[in-house]
């Protein structure tokens, strides 16, 4: 089985499909030993929420940000204030940011040279 040659190696596209088509194969075979037993629409399709009921508010589940980077923004709490002053959320702004940080970088590459 010859490939296409470049200059980094060689690639083989029906070898790459023979492959894919074997892993599809063994995927195919693990499903069939699955089990039989699961029925759509009854308790097993229910999430696992460690033995609690589901809430009806789904917000009830979310967690956000603030609890899972508590103590990395704990810890940076002052550079965080100064930069929450700066956060707009208008995307021209941070376009314009990133110009600006662009051209100090240049300039700076300027100079050393």
């Amino acid at each position: 089985m010859n490939g296409i040659s470049s200059g980094f190696g060689a690639w083989n596209p029906i070898a790459w499909a023979l492959l894919f088509i074997g892993i599809l194969a063994t995927g195919f075979v693990f499903r069939l030993f699955g089990k039989k037993g699961y029925k759509r629409g009854t308790g097993q399709t229910k999430v696992f929420l460690s033995g609690n009921e589901e809430p009806e508010d789904s917000t009830a589940l979310h967690v956000r940000g603030d609890h899972l980077y508590w103590g990395m923004v704990e810890g940076l709490s002052g550079y965080y204030r100064r930069i929450r002053a700066l956060h707009t959320g208008v995307l021209n702004d941070y376009g314009a940011w990133i110009i600006g940080v662009l051209a100090l970088v240049f300039v700076i590459l300027a100079l050393v040279r």
